[in-house]
């Protein structure tokens, strides 16, 4: 696993009221993200089971540059700006990883 590597862990609470535009709008970035951003090697995310509004976001970015330019791209911008009023509570958690592994 790369060193350098930055993950990161965001714990995402949403206003009942907004949840399904919310997961939209959550969509569109992951997967823009993960199309046009080579610094961004994944994003997953996940409702916690009997609390949709309870959303976890696994990150995992090339390196501090490529996390920095993540929080500039456009469309996480978009994305920020979008849901700001629908989110209730934002937890961001730097993680170390053990072991992450996945098919291609």
């Amino acid at each position: 696993m790369g060193e350098n590597r930055i993950v990161r862990m965001a714990e995402i609470e949403v206003d009942p009221e907004h949840l399904e535009t919310y997961r939209a709008l959550l969509a569109e970035e992951i997967a823009a993200s993960v199309a046009v951003e080579e610094g961004v090697l994944s994003l997953n995310a996940v409702a916690i089971k009997g609390s949709p509004t309870k959303i976890r976001i696994l990150e995992v970015y090339a390196n501090q540059e490529a996390y920095e330019a993540h929080l500039r791209a456009p469309h996480f911008l978009e994305y920020k700006t979008g849901t700001a009023g629908m989110v209730t509570s934002l937890t961001l958690l730097e993680a170390d990883p053990i072991m992450m592994c996945s098919k291609p």
